[in-house]
């Protein structure tokens, strides 16, 4: 069964597709303007979710190292352990990896960039376009 097999899958049977609701979960916590409880994190996820099921989903990325927590009251507050566009570079670079032809997934990743994401490319490249250090980014646009 293929990625896209589960997706379809999940969506005829109400479910969400295989890391969606961590993906849900990160998402929430990025947009967010510091550490929340899943409670709160429960608050900005669509549809009728278990508290249970925020706090398993929460505790497996909390295990994975990709969200860190805090002692707040009886329970934890979490955020995630890196911001959303080093959380992305590392996963390009783990597929990237994982390929047997490194040069032409990177030639058919550039061949299908928009202008507008090459142009970025470039500026990038020739040191011109270096994004801001994660201190200089609003909290919310982790």
């Amino acid at each position: 069964m293929t990625d896209r097999d589960d997706q379809e899958a999940g969506e005829a049977s109400g479910r969400r597709a295989r890391g969606e609701l961590e993906s849900d979960v990160l998402a929430a916590l990025w947009a967010a303007p510091g550490p929340q409880t899943a409670r709160e994190v429960r608050g900005q996820l669509p549809g009728d979710l278990a508290y249970t099921t925020v706090l398993t989903i929460l505790s497996r990325l909390h295990d994975k190292g990709m969200l860190v927590r805090h002692r707040e009251g009886r329970g934890y507050a979490y955020e995630p352990a890196r911001d959303e566009a080093s959380h992305t570079a590392q996963r390009m670079h783990s597929l990237l990896a994982g390929g047997s032809d490194r040069e032409a997934v990177l030639a058919r990743f550039v061949s299908e960039l928009s202008e507008q994401d090459e142009h970025l490319l470039h500026q990038i490249l020739s040191g011109h376009g270096d994004p801001p250090a994660e201190s200089e980014r609003p909290r919310g646009k982790r």
